[in-house]
């Protein structure tokens, strides 16, 4: 079982029980962090590389975050624990209270009890702490949620939006990476890279045990579901391919790009994964996604297809997915996303035939760990200093979804069975 790594600073600090905005008045304020834990053989002394490559921008011309200062070094582990998102310093000598711990699941744990007497909550993609309706009605004081990454789904949007509880998030920190990471995906499955590899692990060399699953992607008819940020990099990524490309979008993408990566839009997902050996997902998870990909819609995909899916496992229909891989209508599944995080040690993810399947992964690279904690601080900077927060960081703000929020997500809760996510620390 996890145990805590609860660490905190002398300043102890309470809130006023209404949600009123942050003033310069109020001199300390109490900042929660829920972050995975640190490796198994200690928080690293030094690192693989001695630098990373600088972001200043990104493809859509946004500018990468900007806070006023960072105390950490780019390159470094910040998403876990002893890294604490680079942010003990800064929130110390400004006298905010800082709590960081990995123990965020189930009744009674470390971040829950904690989130009752906080201001804001931060907490990552990869190792989510669910804010739920209860969670947030138990936290008077609570003002703002802040995704240190993309994907607010673990938040109850609805309540947010009922308890005018802002909630932002580090638009497009990470997006390349998790880019990166589908094709990377796309290419083990289709290949058959992980078999292969076991080959040598194991110290076998059976060529034909490798090749009977193997293919090449070009020329195969690779779709995406969403065409934004991610899903567009992941088009732009396989065009020299020479793949086949398809997506569906509820914002079509311009005419220009279409031509440009020579593109066939589809009005839905009913409408192209019949079309698809591939498919690749890419949206985000909200009440109108929840389980898109049931028995009924695999079902009318290609006998052999392939999905890859790095937005979030509850787009899936769990037990569907391992029924579609036992039964042939699938050839593979890879992703590095499940429902809840950690999963249940029995999820059948674990053990399905066929699956290329990581820990959430994709979008916390060392290089995107450095983008999106310097976007959690210039987050922060703003609140405290009460300036207005980039609009496109904003999901829920002043009790209605804005910024990407209003562009990306609709009102409701996704966060309905997270509690499972405490049964991955029982014995």
């Amino acid at each position: 079982m996890l145990r805590s790594a609860l660490q905190r600073t002398a300043h102890a600090a309470r809130g006023s029980a209404s949600r009123l905005p942050y003033t310069q008045a109020q001199r300390q304020a109490k900042v929660v962090v829920a972050l995975y834990p640190d490796p198994e053989t200690g928080y690293p002394p030094k690192y693989a590389r001695s630098d990373i490559p600088k972001v200043e921008s990104y493809p859509d011309g946004q500018l990468a975050p900007t806070p006023k200062g960072i105390d950490f070094q780019p390159g470094e582990l910040l998403g876990s624990v002893s890294g604490a998102l680079g942010l003990r310093k800064w929130l110390e000598s400004n006298g905010h209270e800082l709590v960081v711990s990995t123990d965020k699941d189930g009744p009674g744990c470390e971040v829950e009890r904690e989130l009752e007497s906080a201001e804001i909550v931060i907490s990552q993609p990869f190792y989510p702490f669910y804010l739920t309706r209860e969670r947030m009605a138990s936290a008077p004081n609570l003002r703002m949620a802040v995704t240190a990454g993309i994907g607010s789904d673990h938040v109850d949007l609805q309540a947010a939006i009922e308890n005018k509880v802002n909630v932002t998030e580090v638009t497009f920190c990470n997006s390349i990476s998790v880019a990166e990471h589908v094709v990377m995906q796309i290419l083990a499955l289709v290949r058959n890279y992980i078999p292969s590899y076991k080959q040598v692990v194991n110290g076998g060399w059976n060529i034909a045990d490798c090749v009977s699953r193997a293919y090449d992607v070009e020329k195969m008819n690779v779709g995406t579901i969403a065409a934004g940020r991610i899903g567009l990099a992941v088009l732009r990524r396989l065009h020299p391919f020479d793949c086949k490309l398809h997506y569906t979008d509820r914002h079509r993408l311009p005419e220009s790009v279409e031509k440009e990566l020579n593109l066939t839009w589809h009005e839905s997902a009913q409408d192209m994964v019949p079309h698809c050996d591939v498919v690749t997902i890419n949206c985000p998870l909200h009440p109108e996604t929840e389980h898109m990909f049931n028995d009924a819609l695999i079902a009318t995909m290609k006998p052999g297809a392939y999905i890859v899916n790095t937005a979030r496992g509850k787009i899936c229909d769990r037990d569907a997915i391992a029924r579609a891989l036992e039964s042939g209508q699938l050839a593979g599944y890879a992703g590095d996303v499940w429902f809840p995080q950690p999963p249940p040690k029995d999820h059948p993810w674990r053990s399905m035939p066929h699956h290329a399947m990581t820990p959430h992964t994709s979008g916390t690279t060392l290089s995107a760990q450095t983008r999106y904690a310097a976007g959690v601080r210039e987050i922060l900077e703003c609140y405290f200093e009460g300036r207005d927060v980039r609009d496109e960081y904003k999901i829920v703000w002043n009790g209605e979804l804005a910024g990407t929020g209003k562009h990306s997500y609709s009102e409701g809760n996704a966060t309905g069975g997270s509690d499972e996510a405490a049964k991955f620390h029982s014995k």
